[in-house]
């Protein structure tokens, strides 16, 4: 957890409730994972990177925006063969997502967005903001995975082939270099490049399809990443960081906007 003044946890109460206040106010909630990423990369990677975005985004805007401690937790039963993994079910997730919206809505925020940084809780997150939503109609509600951001410009970065940006591959290692160097292995960083056209990309992050399939990482990968992390380096994830925050911040300034507008 990233502490800066845009910490809801570093702040007093009466701070939390004057930044709440503020006309077009905007509460981040990220959303991560506890899951095994390969021999390299820490298994809190996904939490680590949402919370860094949402950080860095909120630092490089002067909209009034506040960030929850992340969820650390989400969905991730295709990565417990490994070990080194913590998954909820569907249900619990999708409770406790609510009630952190429930209940940090009380406070007067105009807006709220979970940013996501694990693939496996995407759908369900989106499928939370939406329940959010119809209970907070007087409040805009928003679910985004943050690396999406970063699909105008991932050509330009990468140097893998389709399939090496996956898990715990070239995009993720990149980020994590950059931002917590001191937490890769990277005399053990190893991946699984996919044979198949269609596993290729349905692992890569920004190459994605329309079908959904569910099947075990064993059946993939014996590290337990997929792509290719050799291909990362620090300066690929500053770059990478930059644009996301950048992306993020103007949303942050869209939805700031757009509540204020809103309320007039």
């Amino acid at each position: 957890m990233r502490l800066t003044d845009t910490a809801w946890a570093t702040r007093p109460y009466g701070a939390v409730l004057d930044l709440a206040s503020r006309d077009g106010s905007l509460l981040v909630v990220p959303v991560g994972s506890l899951e095994q990423h390969g021999y390299h990369l820490p298994t809190a990677t996904d939490t680590l990177l949402a919370d860094a975005v949402a950080h860095g985004a909120a630092e490089a805007t002067d909209a009034p925006v506040l960030i929850t401690p992340p969820v650390w937790t989400g969905l991730s039963p295709h990565h417990l063969p490994f070990g080194g993994t913590v998954s909820l079910e569907r249900e619990t997730l999708a409770t406790l997502l609510e009630g952190i919206a429930d209940t940090a809505l009380e406070n007067g925020f105009d807006a709220l967005l979970f940013l996501n940084g694990h693939g496996g809780n995407a759908a369900l997150v989106d499928a939370v903001a939406v329940s959010v939503g119809a209970d907070h109609p007087d409040v805009e509600v928003s679910a985004l995975t943050y690396f999406t951001l970063a699909a105008d410009i991932a050509d330009e970065v990468r140097d893998s082939d389709v399939g090496g940006t996956g898990h715990g591959g070239e995009f993720e290692t990149s980020l994590v270099l950059h931002l917590y160097p001191d937490l890769v292995d990277v005399d053990r960083a190893e991946g699984t490049m996919m044979d198949e056209p269609y596993d290729r990309v349905r692992q890569d992050l920004f190459v994605g399809g329309s079908m959904a399939v569910y099947r075990p990482f064993t059946a993939y990968t014996e590290s337990g990443a997929i792509g290719d992390p050799t291909l990362a380096t620090a300066e690929k994830g500053e770059r990478l960081f930059t644009h996301l925050c950048a992306e993020l911040a103007g949303l942050y300034e869209a939805i700031h906007g757009h509540t204020c507008e809103r309320d007039d």
